[in-house]
């Protein structure tokens, strides 16, 4: 199973960039996905997720608004458009299969299949 990831990159406080991950190995619409991050001396956080269907997504409060997650079942790739970016965004980003759902919008990871990480550095 690999997911491979590309985009991220330095952006201006307002500025937007776009991730992909695309997976191969595994059955990539038998399952939920998600993208985390993880800043530097903090642990990996959930912050959004996309059902199997692709019809639910869910955000961490503190993306939604300026995040969007989807996917794009025919080329087996998730993406995370990413708006007014803050400095608080910066961070490497990785994507994964999750587990989500109304009552658990938070994404937990499923698997122990990680993207290689995209870093995302924002400044002021």
């Amino acid at each position: 199973v690999r997911l491979v990831q590309s985009g991220g990159g330095s952006v201006q406080t307002g500025g937007s960039l776009t991730l992909s991950c695309t997976i191969s190995g595994l059955s990539f619409d038998g399952y939920a996905m998600g993208w985390f991050r993880q800043a530097p001396e903090k642990e990996r956080e959930g912050i959004a997720c996309i059902g199997r269907s692709g019809r639910s997504t869910f955000y961490a409060d503190s993306v939604k608004g300026r995040f969007t997650i989807s996917k794009d079942d025919a080329k087996n790739t998730l993406y995370l458009q990413m708006n007014s970016l803050k400095p608080e965004d910066k961070a490497m980003y990785y994507c994964t299969f999750a587990s989500c759902g109304p009552g658990s919008p938070i994404p937990k990871s499923l698997f122990n299949y990680w993207g290689q990480g995209t870093q995302v550095t924002v400044s002021s």
